[in-house]
């Protein structure tokens, strides 16, 4: 009986590269050197591995008279650019100080071979992460880089903690309005105009969804010219830095930069902050009544919404076209009307249309579908008491009463167009006739 033929070991072949490296410049002009004595030990422990596939690859990596204190070593920029190129399997050196005498920077090494499957030897610690005691003591060494880089992130926090309790800028995005200079924070003269005018702003009209499309309308933007919306505005309102403080950690330092905003004016806005939003939006809703809100449309279909302003103690209020919010001034012929001029026209037109015997004629019709007892004389009268009654009307009752009435207004270069909802008119004619509307005068 014949045995049968053992099978042979398949060795992979792994490319060895040797670096070699001495810190001074002496002794490098003789024939046989430091770098000399380095790689012929490399290359007799390459030639002993023979039977487990290492051979050694062409090109030498030699940094003479170059500090293990850094990385900026042109030989091993070389190796490092073959590893990636997958031309190395392993980096064979005399000694592990040969590689890096940084801790940190052998951990950026490490980083490199593991990523392209590459280990390495020094070939008089028997040190090699080919096998797994090399690997444990590659993860001590590695632990204690960690704990360097771990040591020195908190001296950098505790400097910057330090720094920004005297008051110091510390770097990154400067808040609009500032520019930074010799690394200090400077006002910019023109953006800081825009903070003062936002802070007074919003302490009239207390909306910062509001504030948002007015500083939209007027094509203010932030640094990188994004667009400064409801959540940029609300940071804007908290940052203590307008007030010339620096904050770490919640906590409040005189800071070395000069103020923007005055402390009564920040009090101010900060009542307001601390309302309810749902409040505040009620008051500005009360304060500012739009009767035609949701109702008028621009020339390209794209809906107007109200809006406000005050100058001293006077209030004044407008309908502003969502184009032109969106897409600025001059994307839509008719981008922004007075309220109190537009909503004059839709009353005026309401109340010649009260007049006309075919409206008259389609109220009475329409209420009399919900009450027979409604004559076209009772429906004509109703209508033409709403005509001197609607001065004395509430706000509130008035903006109801133009809901009721009005489906849609279309205002275009060459006026506007009213289109009324006819059960709506006999629903207001049963109103007037129960006085319910005089009763709410």
């Amino acid at each position: 009986m014949t045995k049968a033929p053992e099978k042979s070991r398949v060795v992979r072949k792994l490319r060895c590269a040797v670096y070699t490296r001495k810190s001074s410049e002496e002794g490098l002009e003789q024939e046989f050197n430091s770098l000399h004595a380095q790689r012929e030990a490399c290359e007799a422990y390459i030639a002993s591995q023979r039977s487990e596939g290492w051979v050694l690859v062409r090109d030498q990596y030699d940094d003479g008279g170059i500090s293990g204190g850094t990385l900026e070593r042109p030989g091993l920029k070389r190796l490092l650019e073959d590893i990636e190129d997958g031309l190395v399997d392993v980096v064979v050196v005399y000694k592990i100080d040969r590689l890096s005498r940084s801790l940190a920077d052998f951990a950026k090494l490490v980083e490199v071979f593991d990523r392209n499957g590459v280990t390495f030897v020094s070939v008089t610690q028997s040190f090699n992460t080919t096998t797994s005691m090399g690997r444990l003591t590659l993860n001590i060494l590695l632990s204690f880089a960690q704990f360097e880089r771990e040591v020195t992130a908190e001296r950098i926090r505790d400097k910057v903690a330090a720094s920004r309790k005297k008051g110091m800028w510390m770097g990154g995005v400067p808040p609009y309005g500032y520019r930074v200079e010799n690394r200090k924070l400077v006002i910019d003269d023109e953006r800081a105009d825009h903070v003062r005018w936002i802070f007074a702003r919003f302490v009239e009209i207390g909306s910062a969804t509001e504030l948002a499309r007015e500083v939209g309308t007027l094509g203010i933007r932030t640094q990188r010219g994004n667009r400064i919306d409801k959540k940029y505005i609300y940071r804007m309102l908290s940052n203590r830095a307008y007030i010339g403080e620096a904050v770490h950690k919640g906590e409040s330092y005189p800071g070395e930069h000069d103020a923007i905003i005055d402390r009564e004016t920040w009090d101010r806005v900060h009542a307001i902050l601390h309302e309810s939003p749902r409040k505040r939006a009620a008051r500005t809703r009360a304060d500012t009544p739009a009767l035609l809100k949701g109702l008028l449309f621009g020339p390209d279909g794209a809906a107007f919404s109200p809006t406000h302003t005050r100058k001293g103690d006077r209030l004044y209020r407008y309908y502003v076209s969502q184009t032109v919010l969106k897409h600025g001034a001059g994307s839509c012929p008719v981008g922004r009307v007075p309220a109190g001029e537009i909503e004059a026209a839709v009353i005026d037109q309401l109340r010649v249309v009260f007049r006309q015997p075919e409206i008259v004629a389609g109220t009475w019709k329409a209420a009399r579908a919900h009450a027979d007892g409604v004559s076209e004389a009772d429906a004509r009268a109703a209508l033409q008491q709403l005509d001197p009654l609607w001065d004395e009307l509430f706000p509130a009752e008035q903006a109801r009463i133009v809901t009721l009435l009005v489906e849609r207004v279309d205002i275009g270069t060459g006026g506007l167009n009213v289109r009324l909802r006819m059960d709506g008119l006999g629903g207001l004619a049963r109103e007037m006739l129960s006085g319910s509307i005089g009763a709410a005068a």
